[in-house]
């Protein structure tokens, strides 16, 4: 029972290192498993020289509720008061529970904020875009459910892309976008994903599913009337040209 209850915050940080192939790494961690801290770093996986951390510790305590395991988080830099998640194991698969933040009901609430600049300790393509901005979460509740190796998704979460720029163009802001992903357990719908443009240079846009674990998308972007120039290697990069487009293909 003592070393149950005294596990240290290392136990907790091989796990998640294990679990997302060492491209999520809680380092230099403290503290216990049930009650921690630890610096957010984002990797490109074992290996791999690029990594890119969060300022500050990512505070968490983990125990039960009911036949769950609860997790609660706290970041000064990136998360607006504490996240709420719920695990639960089951014989048929898990299923991870989203809580909703503080907000008016059935609306999305802020979740976090974090630095576009993370994206960049995961390698390629994030390292040469080297990216700038800021990606906002923001969920009315969400459940993510691995059975049988599908997901199931239930619920919503909006993730916006704000004031979005790259080292590649040489404008001084792409835009700002928005990824809606919603799906209907209860009605056995499979879950979307949405792509729009808010305002920029930079179109994009776009729609997919989840077809059992994977994801099938569609989308294209492209350049608005005097900033093709500046854009030509982004959309380059970005998918297949077809003239003036560039062809999004996921799955």
């Amino acid at each position: 029972m003592a070393l149950v209850a005294l596990a240290p915050a290392a136990w907790l940080a091989a796990a998640v290192a294990g679990a997302s192939e060492q491209r999520f790494l809680l380092a230099d961690a403290r503290g216990t498993v049930w009650s921690g801290s630890a610096v957010p770093v984002l990797t490109a996986g074992a290996g791999s020289r690029d990594a890119s951390a969060l300022p500050g510790r990512l505070h968490w305590r983990l125990g039960f509720d009911g036949g769950a395991l609860a997790l609660r988080a706290s970041h000064a830099c990136c998360l607006n008061g504490e996240l709420h998640l719920r695990v639960l194991p089951g014989w048929g698969g898990t299923r991870m529970e989203l809580l909703p933040a503080a907000g008016p009901a059935g609306q999305a609430a802020p979740i976090g904020q974090w630095p576009a600049a993370w994206l960049v300790g995961l390698g390629t393509p994030w390292n040469t875009l080297q990216p700038s901005g800021s990606i906002r979460l923001m969920s009315p509740g969400l459940s993510v459910a691995s059975v049988q190796g599908r997901w199931l998704f239930d619920g919503r979460a909006e993730i916006e892309l704000d004031a979005m720029a790259s080292r590649i163009s040489t404008l001084e802001e792409l835009g700002s976008y928005r990824m809606v992903i919603e799906a209907d357990a209860a009605r056995g719908e499979a879950a979307s994903l949405q792509l729009s443009t808010l305002r920029g240079a930079l179109q994009l846009s776009g729609s997919g599913q989840w077809v059992g674990s994977k994801l099938r998308f569609q989308g294209q972007a492209s350049a608005a009337t005097g900033s093709e120039a500046a854009l030509n290697n982004l959309l380059n990069l970005i998918g297949r040209r077809q003239g003036a487009l560039s062809v999004i293909s996921i799955g």
